[in-house]
């Protein structure tokens, strides 16, 4: 009898050892190392969001968060990487058309990673069988090394008075689009997020879907869920993670620590000890809130119902809240480490600057929670932005 293979979180602790010794690795070159990359396909994870279709696995929210966090907590870069390549890849998967999906999938043995920005920065001027796309996207998260990059864009043709323009989203082969060199920031440096741009470049119709679709044409209950909610299921795991490796590893360093003009270790501080454990629990609170709430988006499709107005604020404040409970916890450790958490190679010293970039997304800013207000308020009854 074949033995199961182990559970993906099982699989994603298996990483610690190799992901933890390439951190340092992956930030000097400002992209994931290829030996991490590598251990991410070898492990199944690559492939693991995807449609069965596109030989994924097609897990919950609840089993996704668990997964991230751990990659997060091994290294904030990975985690990041994580949350970008994987939905990226599986939400073409879902979404291409059949011939689009044939191309970019099964002639590549389903072996695709895909990165890049959906936001609609890009113009698409309709030609026959497709679009003439011409954009400039910042932040691709794992375009360091993928095979495909993804750019939103806006048709170039105005829609249909009263209506909303329509969000689509192209898939470019890498060689399709100009990355600039221009990724030197203060945190998340391993995550290869170069800026690219395209030139009137023609996408057929076959590597185009829709940006917010939750009528997938291939993959189950997932991918109803549409591109949003799973977005804020990845950034609430993501700072959930990293803010929990801070937690552990001031823990740790406490015991033995000795600060100047302490008698004992900060273990022993009083004051430690009340903002360790006021920080504890706001993690805990921040994660309770997120696994209760991504479960009940979770389980309202998977039965065929739809999601909500109410059920989308929530899943966007819960991410939202969990980033900012997330910087307030690392921002404890960063000061209870004292300087050890100012020297490089430290892990408080990386989370820090990692933690304090992924804040500065614009998907978790405070627009989502005026956005949640209206609808909490009544004077909105659903907001296109969540």
């Amino acid at each position: 009898m074949t033995a199961a293979p182990p559970a993906p979180l099982d699989r994603a602790r298996s990483l610690a050892p190799l992901i933890r010794a390439q951190a340092p690795v992956s930030e000097s070159q400002r992209t994931l190392s290829k030996p991490v990359v590598d251990a991410l396909w070898a492990s199944g994870l690559m492939q693991w969001m995807n449609p069965r279709e596109a030989e994924g696995s097609e897990p919950s929210l609840p089993e996704l968060i668990d997964v991230w966090q751990e990659l997060a907590w091994q290294d904030a870069s990975v985690g990041w990487i994580g949350i970008a390549n994987w939905p990226s890849a599986a939400f073409a998967a879902a979404y291409l058309p059949d011939a689009g999906f044939e191309e970019v999938f099964e002639r590549n043995a389903h072996r695709v990673t895909l990165a890049g920005q959906f936001a609609p920065r890009g113009q698409g001027v309709p030609v026959e069988g497709g679009y003439r796309v011409t954009g400039a996207w910042n932040f691709g998260s794992g375009t360091g090394h993928s095979h495909f990059i993804v750019g939103g864009f806006l048709p170039s043709v105005p829609p249909p008075e009263g209506q909303l323009p329509e969000l689509l989203v192209a898939v470019f082969p890498r060689d399709d689009v100009v990355l600039e060199d221009g990724w030197h920031v203060t945190g998340l440096r391993g995550t290869g997020s170069f800026d690219y741009r395209a030139e009137d470049v023609l996408v057929p119709h076959d590597r185009v879907f829709p940006l917010l679709s939750r009528q997938p044409q291939r993959g189950g209950p997932l991918f109803r869920l549409g591109i949003l909610p799973i977005t804020a299921a990845g950034h609430a795991a993501w700072a959930l993670g990293v803010a929990r490796s801070a937690l552990d590893d001031v823990m740790e360093l406490a015991r033995e620590k000795v600060r100047m003009g302490d008698p004992a270790p900060l273990a022993h501080k009083l004051t430690f000890q009340r903002d360790l454990a006021h920080h504890e629990a706001m993690w805990r609170a921040a994660r309770e809130l997120v696994v209760q709430t991504f479960a009940r988006v979770g389980d309202s499709v998977r039965d065929g119902g739809d999601l909500s107005a109410g059920l989308r604020a929530d899943a966007r404040l819960a991410a939202t809240y969990a980033t900012q409970a997330a910087r307030e916890v690392v921002e404890f450790a960063h000061l209870g480490a004292g300087t050890t958490a100012i020297r490089e190679g430290s892990r408080l010293e990386r989370a820090f600057r990692d933690l304090y970039t992924g804040t500065q997304h614009t998907f978790i800013n405070e627009k989502t929670y005026t956005d949640a207000a209206g609808l909490l308020l009544g004077l909105q009854e659903d907001v296109f932005g969540l």
